[in-house]
């Protein structure tokens, strides 16, 4: 995905965790970040926590969506999603994608992946990978406008 990309419509996915959530609900009064995860990244799990945070945080002025994306067909069991959730701590909306469809119009390719968006739904940053939640959040900080 392009930066100044829209956000991609969140409809199709296998299931919601935490409650659903529509595309036009993310769009007009908070900035969104949409984060990529796996239950078989250890990555992932590991920076769950900064998420955690970041979403705890900024609860008022942004929002915070997690997508599932399955990398081998054991992390399509949604049982063990559910589980790695509740032990990781993830009370935003997950959104479980085993069909690919959500990662497909994000052309996302890797896990963990960072999505940020502004409040009217434009992509402003993005990065992947273990590292860098320094960055990530003061992206956030730029995009909610806080110093």
């Amino acid at each position: 995905m392009k930066l100044r990309s829209p956000l991609p419509k969140l409809s199709g996915p296998t299931t919601w965790i935490n409650g659903e959530v529509k595309r036009e609900q993310l769009i007009g009064d908070k900035a969104t970040l949409v984060h990529f995860w796996s239950v078989s990244c250890y990555y992932c799990k590991e920076s769950m926590s900064d998420i955690n945070k970041i979403r705890d945080q900024y609860k008022d002025i942004l929002n915070v969506i997690s997508v599932h994306m399955p990398r081998t067909d054991e992390d399509t069991y949604l049982a063990n999603i559910k589980e790695m959730a509740k032990r990781l701590n993830i009370t935003q909306p997950i959104l479980v994608d085993n069909e690919m469809i959500i990662t497909n119009r994000f052309d996302n390719q890797i896990v963990p992946a960072y999505y940020l968006f502004d409040e009217y739904g434009v992509l402003r940053h993005y990065q992947a990978g273990e590292s860098g939640m320094r960055l990530l959040e003061n992206r956030i900080k730029r995009i909610l406008n806080i110093y």
